[in-house]
This record gives structure tokens, C-alpha cells and sequence, in this order.
């Protein structure tokens, strides 16, 4: 027996997932600054 998400609930998901993925995406992008800028 699932339950749908209320529309509030869907919003509230899509802005955990982007703030998840944008923390993903810059703890990325300063890893690959870190080993081009003073190497392994």
C-alpha cells in the first residue's frame, strides 16, 4: 500500500535532490581544480 506524494511533498524532494546534487557537483569540481592545479 503506497501512498502518492502530495504535490508540496514532490516540491520538497526536488529541492533536496538539487541541493544534493549541486553539493555532489562542487565537492567534484574542486577535487579535479585540486589535482590540475598542484597534481596528484
Amino acid at each position: 500500500m503506497t501512498m502518492k506524494p502530495t504535490e508540496q511533498q514532490r516540491k520538497a524532494n526536488l529541492k533536496l535532490a538539487l541541493v544534493l546534487a549541486s553539493v555532489a557537483l562542487v565537492l567534484g569540481v574542486g577535487f579535479v581544480a585540486k589535482v590540475v592545479l598542484f597534481g596528484r
